[in-house]
């Protein structure tokens, strides 16, 4: 009996969050995009900027590539400034308030531009390549498998969010 292809599974999987990002974002305005629940909350621009950035990073990193954010102009773009360690993680309140997106159109296209990579990466591993060490800075040490189960993870759950933050803009 065949076994399942892990790059097409992951292929698929990143391939929803690429769904779910367009879905939530396409139509908004900068103002919804920048709209926030309660002072110093999330916005969905800023979830939607974070979950990329932290795959662009956290991908680049296991590649070696250089991060569309700031090779590809994305940072530019989004009228945000190139710093490819800010990926919004440990962003204080008025860190937040600052991520203005003022087009979703970019947001969509810099998503796209890194799930584009992310998958033409996974579509080419095996069950093998899954178990290499990434990060030895961790007890135990973080496998590439381990590190692409937790950037979907924490995608999935920031475009749930994003995706509820829209419901409430919607519902006005």
């Amino acid at each position: 009996m065949p076994h399942m292809d892990i790059g097409a599974v992951l292929a698929d999987a990143f391939g929803r969050i690429q769904e779910h990002v367009t879905q939530v974002a396409s139509g908004l305005t900068a103002e919804q995009l920048a709209w926030q629940p309660a002072p110093g909350a999330n916005s969905v621009g800023w979830l939607l900027w974070h979950l990329t950035r932290v795959q662009d990073d956290h991908v680049c990193d296991v590649t070696g590539e250089q991060q569309a954010y700031v090779a590809d102009g994305w940072a530019q773009r989004l009228g945000l400034a190139p710093d490819e360690s800010d990926t919004g993680y440990g962003h204080q309140p008025q860190q937040v308030t600052a991520v203005r997106i003022s087009s979703a159109d970019q947001l969509i296209g810099y998503h796209d531009a890194v799930s584009e990579r992310t998958i033409r990466y996974v579509r080419g591993l095996s069950p093998a390549d899954l178990d290499r060490i990434v990060d030895s800075h961790w007890d135990p040490p973080v496998t590439l498998g381990a590190r692409l189960v937790s950037v979907f993870d924490d995608d999935m759950q920031h475009a749930g969010q994003a995706a509820y933050l829209r419901g409430l803009i919607e519902a006005g």
